[in-house]
């Protein structure tokens, strides 16, 4: 069969149909079709949605005019939209129209989208909810012109008062306390830190969530049936300026567990499960406490290797004592061993650096808790952004190979800047990091083998710092770190009298002795110079003028189970520390030092992220040999931002005859300090220091303490925490009480 002679297009004609409020020439720019092209439906198809894709028509339709049988004119009939001529505002007085203006997308010569509009408005009706007019009405209306084919957008504003929350109230919690509700709402009392949290202020989708929230959060105390209503909340104002809600609320009875069963358990005994399980007959039914259980008992089932064992919860509710009766249906599985690790995405990092990171290897039962324990490995190594390790079927009965999926992360990082703090004043710094370095590597950039490298300059009115240090952390192949660091810092602010010039180098290695508990073994060597001492200083200071070779071996025992390094809420970190100076290491001085720090974060509210924290630190140093005594520059000394904050730095301890201090050789330090969100990342602290230092070793008389209270604030630059405190002296001396102190600080105090 013969195929059809094509068709030519002889000619396109654009026909409007209303007012042309758009040129020809945007019609034909957004179509392929040409004259002198052989005509195509397909292409005709595709014409029509691009011009539909621009938003500029309402409608469009392509005719045909065949001329004799070779030829066709086509004709384009389109109708354009109205156009958006003017954007107004009608109503608002409190607020600037070219504010309002942000809030929205439409603008003028815009095609007249009333989805848009509508959507405008509704943003219009949650910018006045966040301000505070929990009473506003947001509307709008469009004025078209046929004549022109334009029309102009006006948003109509009830504006209403501006309205704070004054309380929140209950109705009918016989059982549960209204600050417990309260707590577990978004929406809050006006308070005085209003104005930074932006709290305070009625909005009406924050609200509806909130009773979400609370009606979940009577289920967990065990009531299921509970009913709070929306139509049942009642809004008073007592003042034009106070709403006053009442939430009215139908508790219910309280569940509890009843009889606890378990079925499908033939590999484990029922009596066992029971032990795993910590939900008793009694106990209150809380939902999410019962799917904790459930997954406590798949990983029961999963670290023995039955990966595929399912747990399903069947809750039967006891019409004789009215409590519910729960039943764990086990689906068991086959048990699965390691086949293969099978490693993607790891773009720059070495395979190596990731398979020493995991708890399973090829052959062991195939263990989800060290799974789990691999992944939790994987991400605080920070060298990626995402890990997903799971278990990959294989061709090859009760084996399962370990997938483990990365994305590479920016492990470098080269930042510079100025600062201030209250002791190092104005300073300068540039600083280059690079968490997964490769010594050895420079065709990937030394990246890749998981080492740590960091450099480090800094400049300032009364300090300066150079440091490099580098680590490996798994010393030929084994969990065992090796690193060094080569260091100078200079401090002029240390004392009054005379400047202090420290420089060396330290070598150490590190690895997991117990448990969590971490050994550090270290040899540090450095010579600490006394210069620009002033005349007329005590014996003591102008003895250890000019050079001091110090030459020390260090031991620490650290156990860290602290949930953040920088913003700890919860955990603990105990660290004891042990020095060895001079004897056999030779250097100058002779001396040993022991000291335990221990810190402990409490979360003691979930809202407000509000935390205690408390630090506790004891330590002594005393000289041995032909040693006359610890050089003043290695004693201990309190005061200042770190420590007891009502006092200048190091002002808090023993002084000599021109009232200079001179360090103690033993000292005790305690803080207690409560902290809450005011808006994130700011938080409010208020804080309790006590502490003393004594001239001599192993002398804990704590009559000569010091202690001071005071407030703080704490926010992130530059990713760093800054710390600024006001510290009030309580207990003082003669020589230290110089009155309320400001520290400003970057850092955290262990």
């Amino acid at each position: 069969m013969l195929e059809p002679e094509p068709v030519e297009i002889r000619n396109i004609e654009v026909k409007f149909t209303g007012v042309a409020n758009i040129s020809e020439e945007v019609v034909r720019a957004n179509m392929s079709m040409r004259s002198g092209m052989d005509y195509d439906d397909t292409t005709i198809d595709r014409d029509i949605r691009s011009l539909y894709r621009t938003g500029l028509f309402e409608f469009i339709e392509v005719k045909r005019v065949m001329i004799g049988t070779s030829y066709v004119d086509l004709i384009v009939e389109v109708r354009p939209k109205y156009r958006v001529s003017a954007v107004r505002f009608d109503g608002n007085k409190k607020v600037k129209d070219k504010r309002l203006s942000k809030e929205i997308t439409t603008q003028p010569n815009y095609s007249i989208d009333e989805r848009r509009i509508k959507e405008d408005a509704e943003k219009i009706f949650d910018y006045y909810q966040k301000a505070g007019y929990s009473q506003a009405k947001v509307d709008y209306v469009i004025e078209r012109n046929p004549a022109t084919g334009f029309g102009t957008v006006i948003f109509k504003i009830v504006e209403g008062g501006k309205i704070k929350v004054g309380d929140i109230q209950f109705e009918g919690n016989a059982n549960v306390r209204g600050g417990s509700l309260r707590g577990a709402m978004d929406t809050k009392k006006w308070w005085i830190f209003s104005w930074l949290t932006g709290k305070g202020k009625f909005n009406d989708e924050t609200f509806e969530d909130d009773l979400d929230k609370l009606r979940d959060f009577y289920r967990e105390q065990g009531y299921l049936d509970v009913e709070i209503s929306q139509t049942n909340v009642k809004f008073s104002y007592p003042s034009r300026k106070k709403m006053v809600i009442t939430i009215t609320v139908s508790e219910g009875r309280q569940y509890r567990i009843g009889v606890i069963a378990f079925s499908g358990n033939t590999t484990y005994p029922s009596d066992l499960l029971r032990r795993i399980v910590k939900t008793k007959t009694g106990d209150v039914f809380k939902p999410t406490v019962l799917d904790e259980e459930i997954e406590l008992m798949s990983d029961f089932y999963g670290q023995f290797g039955y990966l595929e064992t399912r747990i399903r919860l069947v809750r039967n509710p006891n019409v004789t004592t009215g409590d519910i009766d729960i039943e764990f249906e086990v689906t068991e599985s086959e048990k699965y061993y390691v086949e293969s690790i099978n490693i993607e995405g790891n773009t720059k990092t070495k395979s190596i650096v990731i398979i020493r990171e995991l708890a399973l290897a090829p052959g062991m039962v195939f263990d989800s808790i060290r799974m789990k324990t691999s992944q939790l490995r994987l991400e605080n190594t920070q060298f990626f952004e995402e890990v997903n390790v799971v278990p990959e079927s294989t061709n090859i009965p009760q084996r399962k190979n370990l997938k483990i999926s990365v994305r590479e992360g920016r492990t470098g990082n080269l930042t510079f800047g100025a600062g201030f703090s209250s002791l190092e004043r104005a300073v300068v710094f540039v600083e280059l990091t690079q968490g997964n370095f490769d010594l050895f590597n420079h065709r990937s950039f030394f990246q890749g083998d998981g080492q740590k490298l960091r450099l480090r300059a800094q400049l300032g009115s009364e300090s300066s710092e150079f440091i490099i240090a580098f680590e490996e952390p798994w010393l030929f192949e084994q969990q065992l770190a090796f690193g060094f660091q080569i260091y100078r810092t200079q401090s002029d602010f240390t004392s009054s009298i005379y400047d202090e010039l420290r420089f060396g180098f330290e070598v150490y290695m590190r690895r997991r002795v117990i448990g969590l508990i971490e050994g550090r073994l270290s040899y540090r060597y450095e010579v600490v110079d006394i210069f620009n001492v002033n005349p007329g200083v005590s014996p003591g200071i102008q003895a250890l003028a000019g050079k001091t070779k110090v030459s020390k071996v260090g031991m620490t025992f650290l156990r860290d189970t602290r949930d953040s390094l920088i913003t700890s809420t919860r955990g603990s970190r105990l660290e004891f520390i042990t020095e060895l100076t001079g004897g056999p290491l030779g250097g100058d001085v002779e001396y040993y030092r022991l000291e335990g720090r221990v810190a402990k974060y409490m979360p003691i509210f979930r809202f407000q992220k509000q935390v205690i924290e408390i630090l506790g630190r004891t330590g002594v140093v005393q000289e041995y040999g032909d040693s006359p005594t610890v050089p003043f520059f290695d004693r201990y000394f309190l005061g200042g931002p770190t420590t007891l904050r009502g006092f200048e730095f190091r002002e808090v301890g023993p002084k000599d005859i021109f009232g200079e201090p001179v360090g103690g050789k033993t000292y005790t330090f305690g803080s207690i300090e409560y902290s809450a969100d005011i808006v994130d990342p700011l938080r409010f602290a208020l804080f309790y220091d006590i502490g003393f230092v004594n001239r001599g070793a192993y002398d804990w008389d704590a009559s000569g303490y010091n202690d001071n209270w005071g407030v703080g604030i704490r926010f992130f630059v530059m990713g760093s925490p800054l710390r600024l405190d006001y510290g009030i002296p309580l207990t003082t001396d003669r020589y230290n009480d110089e009155g309320p102190q400001f520290n400003f600080s970057f850092g955290t105090r262990f």
